[in-house]
């Protein structure tokens, strides 16, 4: 019998002069109040966490459901580098993930699955449309880095023309210069690159700024610089003994690695930090002296392993090649004798403990800072009109940070030299609505475990051998489906709910839906507070809690006047001008 259909016929809809505002500015299409905006930060705390602003649930629906193509296109979107970010991401999001929470199991993991949609799409490069027609504007970019190379190419796509100039032989910054080939495969980055240099952006290699090509020249052939050289000068410690031979920082002797497979350490190798560059030393190390005899090799840093920046999973690797980590060891001193590097003193950190460590090789992982000698002849301009043509993007303006923060930097950036250009801003945020017709969940997908990476065996750890071999197509799946896709607004009409409670019995989740009292809005109708209770008398009105909604549709499904809205809600970038490609 269709009780739902008796409902119907036997109760109206209640008009109520007092109900809460609408979640949303809109009902659908696009809405650019502050509430709009308010609900994706809160709702979809990953993209939300995303520096890059990436659209997460988006991209784990289209994996879920196999459209692999669809998830790489909607990860190159935002952040430029889908198949290196996926296996080199310092992953903020995953830390912002709801199923993470208390509760509710281990958060999704984003960037094995961004790695995935890079694995099985097509492999042939991907070039996004341009969103302007040619400029004539040209802009000169000061660094390959990810950050140079994404300013170039958001550049590009608002339709400018851009060089790249790059001092050493190859593009691609620190994805080169500074992570493992076990970590990062070469053809990975060259893929992404042709993703660039294929919209017409020039690289040219081997020109170094100040010495092959001065600024003054750059400033005067383009319409705009960026400046986008990352953070090359090294933080050595001013300790006694510094000058000893066998002291180098890290990404001196990484850069060596990388660019010649090979690099000379002695027997006896400390490596100090806590950070990426600190584990990419000491893994690089192992492998180039797992076969002297009588080898040793170890990590110290002089804080705790909480604090440490690194990506989950990164200290079980150190740990399972066999490379012990001290903490709370701060250098003192190094060692010497007849004027050779015999180790280094340390001072327990916390303690008047002091003990000494036996080392011929120190890699210092202890951070850089922007190199400025080359910009000095911009002083020059500093009165005059031509030196505002200069910007700054990525590490070089902000010191060192991660992969993401620089993509994120630098896509502001561009949007910035777009406007000085162009004068006026010609892209903007806004929120777009639509209607949903399937949520692709159940809650039995809450009980789907965080599926693991397959990683090499030790044994057959090299440096150019891959580390973590990627989820097969069945893991990839498996993982996304366990995306509670945050981006799928629930909502129940308050004019239309009869109150009947079907919705109540049906929640999976104590606190997904409640009976509230009240809810207080601000002057911008964000809900603010609310005062739920138990008792049916005392209930004014059925309200969908989003932060504590797993998206299974059980409430759609048991409503039986249609009262619950269900709708995907995205952030999309607009272009607000006559000449765009929209």
């Amino acid at each position: 019998m269709d009780f739902s259909g008796q409902i119907k016929k036997l109760f109206k809809p209640l008009k109520r002069p007092h109900s809460p505002s609408a979640e949303l500015s809109v009902k659908t299409g696009k809405g650019s109040a502050a509430k709009d905006f308010k609900w994706l930060e809160t709702s979809v705390p990953c993209q939300k966490a995303c520096p890059a602003g990436t659209d997460v649930p988006a991209y784990l629906t289209a994996i879920a459901e196999e459209r692999f193509d669809d998830a790489y296109r909607i990860n190159l979107i935002d952040n430029v580098f889908p198949a290196t970010l996926g296996r080199v991401c310092s992953r903020p999001c995953e830390a912002a993930c709801r199923h993470g929470y208390d509760g509710l199991g281990e958060s999704v993991a984003i960037c094995f699955s961004k790695r995935s949609a890079a694995d099985f799409a097509e492999q042939a490069p991907v070039l996004l449309e341009p969103w302007f027609p040619d400029s004539g504007k040209k802009v000169a970019v000061i660094g390959a880095g990810v950050a140079g190379l994404t300013a170039a190419r958001q550049l590009r796509l608002l339709g400018h023309a851009v060089t790249v100039y790059e001092k050493h032989a190859t593009p691609g910054g620190m994805l080169n210069q500074g992570i493992p080939e076990f970590r990062l495969p070469r053809e990975i980055i060259d893929r992404e690159l042709a993703q660039i240099t294929g919209l017409g952006v020039e690289i040219r290699c081997g020109v170094s700024i100040g010495t092959d090509c001065s600024l003054v020249q750059l400033l005067a052939d383009h319409d705009a610089v960026i400046a986008a050289a990352g953070t090359l000068k090294p933080n050595l410690l001013n300790l006694p003994g510094h000058s000893l031979a066998g002291i180098r920082h890290g990404l001196d002797f990484l850069l060596e690695v990388n660019e010649t497979g090979a690099a000379a350490i002695g027997e006896n190798v400390i490596v100090i930090g806590g950070g990426f560059t600190a584990m990419d030393c000491a893994r690089a190390a192992q492998r180039l002296g797992a076969k002297t005899a009588q080898w040793d090799l170890k990590v110290l840093y002089r804080r705790s392993k909480d604090v440490m920046r690194v990506t989950p999973g990164e200290l079980e690797e150190l740990d399972a090649e066999g490379v012990p980590l001290e903490c709370h060891a701060t250098p003192v001193s190094y060692l010497q004798r007849d004027g050779k590097l015999i180790g280094m003193r340390f001072h327990r950190t916390g303690t008047h403990e002091r003990f000494d460590v036996r080392a011929d090789t120190v890699l210092l992982a202890t951070g850089q800072f922007p190199d400025h000698a080359w910009e000095g002849e911009t002083t020059e301009f500093a009165s005059f009109e031509q030196y505002q043509k200069v910007f700054a993007a990525g590490d070089h303006a902000v010191g060192a940070s991660s992969l993401i923060d620089a993509i994120a930097h630098a896509k502001d950036v561009a949007e910035k030299v777009d406007a000085f250009l162009m004068g006026e801003k010609r892209t903007g945020k806004s929120v777009l609505v639509e209607n949903a017709a399937t949520t692709g969940r159940t809650f039995e997908m809450d009980v789907i475990p965080r599926q693991p990476m397959p990683t090499r065996p030790v044994a057959g750890r090299d440096l150019p051998s891959e580390v973590e071999t990627g989820y097969d197509q069945t893991a990839a799946v498996e993982e996304a489906k366990r995306c509670y896709r945050c981006h799928l607004k629930f909502e129940i009409d308050q004019d239309k709910c009869i109150k009947c409670d079907w919705c109540l019995k049906a929640k999976p989740r104590p606190e997904c839906i409640l009976m509230l009292k009240s809810i207080e809005h601000d002057e911008e109708g964000r809900a603010v507070s609310w005062e739920a209770t138990d008792r049916v008398s005392d209930m004014n009105l059925i309200w969908i809690n989003q932060d504590e909604c797993v998206r299974c549709g059980a409430c759609l499904k048991a409503c039986p006047v249609d009262a619950i809205t269900f709708q995907k809600v995205s952030l999309v970038t607009e272009t607000n001008s006559e000449n765009s490609h929209e």
